[in-house]
């Protein structure tokens, strides 16, 4: 694989950085990521990766844009609304770089289709706002070995995961192994917009980080961003071993 003069204008601020360079860029292109859900996290994850340079990107989301979804999900407007949302991102996204392929899924994740939709996949980065879906793409991802990034919103609150199941380490299951009666999502509980950019572009800066296989990540652990306090912390999560997906093994 090789980069053009254009690619290498394009991406020259990155290439100059000592832990990405000409090798690092072409991972970045070679890397195949899927992001479920094109809401409030995945548009600013979309944009940076595209941005970034990764050129094979999958998303996945059967909603269409309401007027309510427009304080956070900023790769829509008004003329957008009532279209699917993964046809409207790509339509911006080619706008920013037209050389990246993106596959577009308007489908909602079931145990039935999961394997068909991630298997090609390098890493997943799940911004769902359910907790069966994300049980659900936790558990395929555990038992097929591959890479997940998940963040979650609520309030003026945010966290962020990565699971690498090629190493011995907790899964989601491991953090949460009850699911809660009540869904904790922008719908029932709200969101402060920024929370939304900040955890999806911290979701892009991960991705980026495994891509580039740079050290001091966040495997395994939690990241938990509180933006009233202005505080982000770092903890460890446990493996549970009682989880149903045999983490202790």
């Amino acid at each position: 694989m090789v980069l053009d003069l254009k690619e290498f204008k394009r991406f020259e601020k990155q290439i100059i950085l000592k832990k990405v360079g000409i090798s690092g860029q072409k991972k970045i292109k070679r890397a195949k990521v899927l992001i479920i859900g094109m809401g409030g996290l995945g548009c600013p994850l979309l944009t940076y990766l595209a941005s970034s340079g990764v050129n094979n990107i999958g998303i996945v989301d059967h909603d269409k844009i309401e007027l309510g979804n427009l304080n956070r999900q900023i790769l829509f407007s008004t003329s957008d609304l009532g279209k699917y949302k993964v046809n409207q991102a790509k339509v911006k996204i080619k706008k920013i770089y037209n050389q990246v392929k993106i596959k577009t899924l308007k489908i909602k994740i079931t145990k039935k289709n999961i394997k068909a939709i991630l298997k090609g996949y390098d890493i997943v980065c799940d911004g769902t706002d359910n907790f069966n879906t994300r049980l659900l793409i936790n558990d395929y991802c555990k038992k097929n070995k591959k890479t997940l990034i998940s963040a979650a919103i609520n309030k003026f609150d945010g966290h962020l995961f990565k699971f690498n199941f090629k190493k011995k380490i907790p899964c989601f299951r491991c953090f949460m192994p009850q699911q809660p009666i009540q869904e904790m999502n922008c719908d029932v509980e709200g969101i402060f917009p920024p929370v939304a950019g900040i955890l999806g572009s911290l979701q892009a800066n991960e991705v980026l980080k495994t891509i580039l296989d740079l050290k001091d990540d966040l495997n395994g652990n939690i990241l938990i961003f509180d933006s009233l306090k202005m505080n982000i912390r770092k903890s460890k999560i446990q493996i549970n071993p009682n989880c149903k997906n045999i983490c202790k093994n």
